[in-house]
């Protein structure tokens, strides 16, 4: 008598034991879905930012360009007319990434999120390759047409120096900042805190999330 009212208070434990575990997992994968959803909408204020500076960035840089159409030099409206288009670029893509941070459902299918946060890792490494394009015409933009092959060799040798290596920057960076160097050094130093690792920390809790829904279905 005694062994079966054990065994019938040990059953009860056990299935009290297993249904708190149920429930903290429910719980610890409702708070991960939340997690998800704070790291993604705290990227938006700096986004917002980020686009009205590049705005008002943007429309200065027409308006000099407009303004100096007729009397500016090649040089000034190269530089600026491609520094501008850039930046117009940047402006799209950062608007395009709080469109998706706003369309993020934590309620929805994983595979919806998964896309999304694809879509803002994407467009986080093309916008930045887009900007460092722009890194040899700052080098030019105050050289005059009427110059060259006059004044100062040495100015003119460490100008086309420093426009060259400018330019393999460039290129290099364009090249180089992809999702496969994410850990080096550089790349980290490139895109500090704010814009990637907040991407990085919602994937990495919606595999989480899927392993949760692998382990209880």
């Amino acid at each position: 008598m005694e062994d079966i009212e054990l065994q019938q208070i040990w059953k009860s434990y056990d299935q009290r034991l297993q249904e708190q575990l149920v429930f903290n997992r429910k719980n610890a994968f409702e708070i991960t879905k939340m997690k998800v959803k704070s790291e993604l909408t705290g990227m938006r204020p700096i986004k917002i930012f980020t686009v009205l500076l590049g705005i008002l960035w943007v429309l200065f840089l027409d308006v000099i360009f407009i303004n100096l159409f007729s009397a500016a030099n090649l040089f000034f409206l190269v530089s600026a007319g491609f520094i501008s288009l850039v930046n117009k670029i940047a402006v799209g893509i950062y608007l395009y990434q709080l469109i998706l941070i706003s369309a993020v459902n934590i309620n929805s299918p994983i595979i919806g999120t998964q896309k999304k946060i694809a879509g803002l890792v994407t467009s986080t490494l093309w916008v930045t390759r887009i900007l460092m394009l722009q890194l040899p015409f700052w080098t030019i933009f105050f050289l005059s047409s009427s110059e060259i092959g006059t004044g100062n060799l040495l100015f003119w040798v460490i100008q086309l120096l420093v426009t060259i290596a400018f330019a393999g920057l460039a290129i290099w960076l364009y090249i180089n900042i992809r999702y496969e160097n994410r850990d080096k050094r550089w790349f980290k130093f490139l895109f500090g805190n704010y814009e990637w690792d907040p991407i990085m920390k919602a994937r990495e809790m919606l595999v989480q999330i899927e392993e949760y829904k692998e382990t209880n279905s």
